[in-house]
């Protein structure tokens, strides 16, 4: 870094602008901060210089530059407001956040940030940096320390009644529960974030993702007709902002309608004005599963699964509720495959099915430890005993029915008999 400083002013910042190239660019903001004077031209013109190194450390993808200009800069935020240290620290975190494969980075950063906070008793920074570092845990799976950082900083919003921070803290409340699959927490804390978000404005983006969330939820349930229209809500909301969570509630729509036997409505949604804007790999996985569930083929449903891994298995909750529609399946292939036979070879029911032979063996196993049907595998011989459904005898149920009413004609006659003696 430069020793001289050069002035803030616009002059200094255009020349910055003018720079041929970004590392030279870099350098004239950087001196740009090291102006020793503090009059409120000068700051305002430090601010802007600060917005502009942000952006092009981002650019640069430089996410240890971004690290270190937070640290050089903690002696000018004790001459700025407070809120607008807030926004400076938040849109530095927010970049460092854009660079990929900087979630260690971010975790660091947000920690430190959380130190200085405390030491300078900035309450205000403090919650939204630990709401942060929270968000930035849960997605590196430490989840237990997420969830003891979320515990006493719900407390302590709650006692402020920061109602736009309780929001925030609340659904990412719910979204930690779901992570750990305690879905009864996770619908308490959806319920008070929509709670604290009915006393306020909520911004269309965080009423998206309140929206998502409870899709997501209904969807866990199976309650897959109202998990549709929350994702249908969450779209709208970021399709009109076009954010990158819109692709999200899309493919989450499309799963609904696959869910609840609607698959042939998937090709009409992806072909609207709104769905093609979003055509690409996500919404062609979803197309193939749906090709594949209306056609009831397990080996087009295998290859969607295999051709589309990171948009389907990568997905968690894509993933959990293919593998019931999947298992689904191939229960009720299996089940017409064997119905003509009394004894069949398994080589012979994975041959028509085509699926390997020790994943059909299992599958029939499970079915009948599920009581799906009844009967034994022959491994000796490696056949499928399938027998008879016991019929039950009618006469049993008549006699038990027949029993019931003589009870009750008895106790009628011993109360009127109890009557006479009295």
């Amino acid at each position: 870094m430069a020793s001289n400083h050069l002035a803030a002013t616009t002059e200094s910042l255009a020349l910055a602008m003018e720079a041929k190239d970004p590392s030279e660019a870099i350098s004239i903001l950087y001196r740009v901060l090291e102006d020793p004077s503090s009059s409120p031209e000068a700051l305002r013109m430090k601010e802007q210089a600060i917005s502009n190194l942000t952006d092009l450390l981002r650019q640069e993808n430089r996410g240890e530059d971004l690290r270190s200009l937070l640290t050089q800069l903690r002696p000018f935020f004790s001459l700025i407001p407070k809120a607008k240290t807030a926004k400076i620290v938040r849109g530095i975190i927010d970049a460092v956040a854009k660079i990929p494969g900087t979630s260690h980075l971010q975790i660091v950063l947000c920690r430190e940030m959380v130190q200085w906070t405390h030491a300078e008793k900035r309450t205000f920074l403090r919650q939204r940096v630990e709401a942060r570092l929270a968000a930035l845990l849960m997605e590196n799976k430490d989840y237990s320390e997420a969830l003891t950082l979320l515990s006493s900083l719900i407390k302590e919003v709650r006692r402020l009644d920061d109602k736009l921070l309780l929001v925030d803290i609340d659904l990412l409340e719910s979204k930690l529960h779901f992570s750990l699959r305690n879905l009864p927490k996770a619908k308490a804390a959806l319920t008070a974030a929509r709670t604290a978000a009915n006393a306020i404005y909520v911004p269309p983006a965080q009423q998206g993702a309140i929206d998502l969330q409870s899709g997501i939820l209904h969807a866990e349930e199976k309650d897959y007709k109202t998990a549709y229209s929350y994702f249908f809500e969450a779209f709208e909301s970021f399709n009109a902002l076009e954010d990158p969570k819109a692709i999200f509630s899309l493919k989450y729509m499309l799963l609904c309608k696959i869910m609840v036997n609607q698959a042939d409505d998937v090709s009409g949604i992806i072909s609207s004005k709104a769905g093609l804007q979003y055509v690409g790999p996500d919404l062609d996985a979803m197309k193939a599963v749906a090709d594949a569930h209306s056609k009831r083929s397990l080996k087009l449903f295998e290859i969607a699964l295999r051709d589309y891994k990171a948009q389907l298995e990568e997905d968690p909750i894509v993933h959990r509720h293919l593998q019931s529609l999947y298992d689904t399946l191939l229960e009720q292939n299996l089940c017409r495959l064997i119905e003509p036979f009394s004894r069949v070879e398994i080589a012979h029911i994975a041959e028509l099915i085509e699926l390997p032979m020790d994943h059909v063996e299992r599958k029939l196993s499970q079915m009948i430890l599920d009581k799906k049907f009844a009967g034994t595998l022959d491994q000796g011989a490696g056949c499928l005993v399938i027998f008879d459904d016991p019929k039950t005898d009618a006469i049993y149920p008549a006699t038990l029915d027949t029993i019931s009413n003589v009870g009750k004609v008895v106790d009628s006659l011993y109360a009127r008999s109890a009557k006479i003696m009295a």
